[in-house]
């Protein structure tokens, strides 16, 4: 037998690297905002997030989509979702690593870093499968708003807040660690959520019948859900669990699974309640505002997201140029390549830069600078990640748009965060409901934008701009994209002035401020130092 070909310049798996410890920025911003013994106790995970099993379970678990069981094999309504044990295994891993509720027991113990902590960890753990960190996003965002509800919060906090993943359906009050979903839009009102029409009937015991469809309920086989419905108060929030204390199963009928674009190892589903048992959080016709503080809470996980999405398409990017030649050397060595590398590695260290910022606010307590920095972020930086990954995915050429390569998975998943909770109309509408109610967080936010005034002539005219921008009250709900986008840049730049090597910073401000650029990624300025930002993002091994 003969071979009828050699392989020969081909790109070797991507396994063995640190997406935690081994990302040069991520390291930075945690020592910056937090400190080594913060870094180091993420280490195993880093070393588990760039392992061929890790890799191993995001693609099955991608590859094999949860399935909608309803009813058992005798007829019994059942509404429960299966998942492939990849699945399992990546939760159990970021429940393990304290990237769901964890964050908020450290914090009342004393850890002064235990959301930089948890935030370095989920935007590295992250980029090996995005779907699953949904239900971990709203297990640690529930938790804030349950506390608008004490005597339930003492009951789940502590199974919420656990390092142990504990599958199944099962009295919430028994299990050893829990999961938590949201149920707020309906066919109707979409992001709209004062539309629904939902009911909650108060009961003699205290709870309350909910009667309603949800369009979209996240994580639907969850312990506990944050569910919106009207009330003769007006729009309220209850705690649903799918199993009463009693044993017997909520009503809680599933009536199908979303076929979405990306996102596909997590289950999203349309929910059918009829006289379904819930708690009361909050004060009646107050439940926008008390599911709010859920929903602000996920814009941390928004950006860190998306940035860890740009961080994987980057990885992925120049693992293949480092070792793909083509016209006589290696596509890194290659100018217009260096280009194209460098300008995502300065998309990838702003991104970064400004979530783990925003990880270090929640610790600090900062919540006026997270109301309007949070939602800034979260409008510009899972805008932008699209475009990023998609140029990611052409280092790659036709290899690139081939499923093994794992780019298509990143570019479907690339939308999700900007649309989350909303379009990118909602939120930058959003930015400027906090600019028009809340003078503090304009004030927070702008001290950390001139905190870097002075070290670069073309950010300090992006902050002018800025400021014409916020003091102009004319069209503002026409210019809330303008506004939001240059909120995020200012805060940006910023961070990457006082914090980034002056390659980074330099080429940032050329491009993203001052303009030096052309429409898509690739087109920095002849002057740029490219080989020194394309090597900075080089992964190092675990």
């Amino acid at each position: 037998m003969h071979a009828t070909h050699t392989v020969t310049n081909q790109v070797p798996p991507l396994v063995g690297h640190d997406p935690v410890g081994g990302d040069t920025a991520l390291v930075e911003a945690c020592l910056r905002h937090a400190d080594e013994l913060t870094l180091d106790s993420l280490e195993d995970l880093g070393a588990l997030a760039g392992s061929d099993q890790a890799a191993e379970w995001g693609r099955q678990a991608n590859e094999n989509p949860p399935v909608l069981r309803t009813h058992d094999r005798t007829g019994h309504r059942i509404d429960e979702v299966e998942f492939h044990p990849s699945w399992h295994e990546l939760m159990s891993a970021a429940v393990g690593h304290g990237l769901a509720g964890t964050p908020w027991a450290l914090a009342a113990a004393g850890d002064a870093h235990a959301h930089v902590r948890r935030a370095v960890g989920y935007l590295g753990w992250t980029q090996v499968e995005a779907g699953h960190g949904c239900p971990v996003t709203m297990t640690y965002a529930v938790v804030p708003a349950l506390r608008r509800a004490p005597e339930l919060a003492v009951v789940f906090e502590p199974g919420l807040t656990s390092t142990s993943y504990e599958f199944g359906l099962a009295d919430p009050r028994t299990k050893a660690g829990l999961v938590a979903g949201m149920g707020m839009t309906e066919k109707q009102g979409g992001s709209d959520v004062r539309a629904g029409t939902t009911r909650a009937v108060a009961r003699i015991d205290g709870t309350y019948h909910l009667t309603g469809h949800k369009w979209f309920t996240s994580a639907p086989m969850s312990d506990l859900f944050l569910v919106l419905a009207q009330t003769e108060e007006g729009v309220s929030c209850f705690l649903v669990p799918r199993m009463l204390p009693d044993g017997e199963r909520n009503v809680f009928r599933l009536q199908r699974l979303k076929d979405k674009l990306g996102d596909r190892a997590n289950a999203s589903s349309e929910v059918e309640f009829d006289r379904t048992v819930g708690w009361l959080v909050g004060e009646p016709g107050r439940g926008v505002r008390a599911i709010l503080d859920m929903v602000t809470t996920t814009r941390l996980d928004c950006v860190l997201g998306s940035a860890a999405t740009v961080r994987a398409a980057l990885t992925q990017a120049l693992h293949h140029a480092r070792h793909r030649s083509a016209f006589g050397a290696l596509l890194v060595d290659q100018p217009l390549m260096q280009n194209v590398l460098a300008d995502v590695a300065v998309e990838s260290e702003a991104a970064t830069a400004l979530a783990i910022r925003l990880a270090a606010a929640q610790d600090a307590g900062e919540a006026d600078f997270l109301r309007l920095a949070g939602a800034a972020a979260k409008f510009f930086v899972c805008k932008r990640t699209p475009a990023v990954v998609a140029e990611a995915l052409e280092v790659l050429g036709g290899n690139g748009y081939v499923e093994e390569s794992v780019l298509p998975r990143l570019y479907r998943q690339a939308p999700l965060n900007s649309i989350w909770e909303g379009s990118g109309n909602v939120i930058a509408l959003d930015v400027l409901r906090a600019m028009e109610r809340d003078s503090a967080s304009v004030a927070a936010v702008l001290a950390e934008v001139e905190a870097a005034t002075g070290a670069d002539d073309r950010f300090d005219a992006a902050v002018a701009g800025l400021r014409a921008e916020l003091a102009d009250p004319a069209d503002l709900a026409f210019r809330a994209r303008r506004v939001a986008g240059q909120l995020a840049l200012c805060l940006q730049g910023s961070l990457l002035l006082q914090h980034a090597p002056g390659a980074v910073a330099d080429a940032f401000c050329a491009t993203r401020l001052a303009g030096d650029r052309g429409s898509v990624l690739g087109t920095l300025p002849a002057s740029t130092a490219v080989t020194e930002i394309v090597d900075r993002a080089v992964v190092a091994p675990a």
